[in-house]
């Protein structure tokens, strides 16, 4: 029987979560295990999720609000709860980004968070997660539901040669990653993407590494960076203009939409292709 523990659905969203599943499957008069059957899963796992061990993934709300006939609410709550699990000094920035109408990111390390592919995201989280995995890697996945809207923001990346070459997680999962790179492009027109080449040499980006700027319709413009501690957004002018600068800079020194596409397509077959193992057979 899966312990039942009293949740305070004030504490977070989580915990709200948690007690109105409960609230709601009870009046719907079924037990964890019906509902559990009802949308293909364990009951352990609706057990899990009841008392706030466990975060739900978008799909699972999806399941739930068409097995308990609750109108999307479900759904509607599962983006916050997500976004709850993000770190604490993040989640404004996450606020911010899923606002602005044009976000441009200089990459030097690795690909942009709305860019990344589930298994790249697992990888990069996995190194150094404090707590779940699963829900930090979920929660990434929903941030990147921004580029489905109607009314996408225009989502402009340069990234550096290194982030096509260091190897995140398997060849696999990079060879997955760059396609989803090429992919996305074509299937989003409001999504591009630069590489930087090594040939480029001194750059702009040197000196300050990475940051992201966001433009709103009507709010002013941000500057976000991050050190090994925490995040930091400012709407100060003179840094918004010498970002602006520099990102100018780098975009004229990297490579065309195009050739960009070609680089990765490259690196991805060069690098990430089948490879022969020790018994003579190949590998993806």
């Amino acid at each position: 029987m899966v312990n039942i523990r009293d949740l305070d659905p004030s504490a977070s969203p989580l915990d709200y979560y948690g007690s109105e599943l409960r609230r709601k499957r009870e009046s719907a008069g079924m037990t964890q295990e019906q509902l559990g059957s009802c949308i293909f899963c364990a009951a352990s796992l609706i057990g899990q999720i009841e008392t706030a061990r466990k975060v739900p993934t978008r799909d699972i709300s999806e399941r739930l609000d068409a097995a308990l006939l609750t109108e999307g609410f479900f759904g509607r709550l599962v983006g916050l709860v997500l976004r709850s699990q993000l770190p604490s000094w993040f989640q404004q920035y996450a606020e911010m980004e899923a606002r602005a109408a044009y976000i441009s990111s200089f990459q030097a390390q690795l690909v942009y968070g709305l860019l990344q592919t589930e298994d790249y995201a697992r990888a990069v989280l996995g190194v150094r997660a404090d707590g779940d995995v699963d829900g930090l890697v979920e929660a990434r996945m929903e941030r990147q539901r921004i580029l489905e809207r109607e009314v996408a923001p225009l989502v402009w990346v340069v990234m550096t040669e290194a982030v096509l070459r260091q190897e995140i997680g398997s060849p696999a999962i990079m060879r997955k990653q760059l396609e989803h790179l090429l992919q996305v492009q074509q299937k989003r027109e409001w999504v591009r993407v630069q590489v930087l080449p090594f040939a480029a040499g001194a750059h702009a980006g040197l000196a300050g590494g990475e940051f992201t700027m966001l433009r709103f319709d009507d709010d002013p413009d941000l500057v976000y960076t991050e050190d090994f501690i925490s995040g930091h957004m400012t709407a100060n002018p003179q840094a918004i203009r010498e970002g602006s600068l520099r990102y100018d800079h780098l975009q004229a020194t990297a490579l065309s939409v195009e050739d960009s596409a070609a680089l990765i397509a490259r690196v991805m077959e060069e690098r990430y292709g089948d490879q022969p193992q020790p018994n003579g057979l190949y590998m993806a």
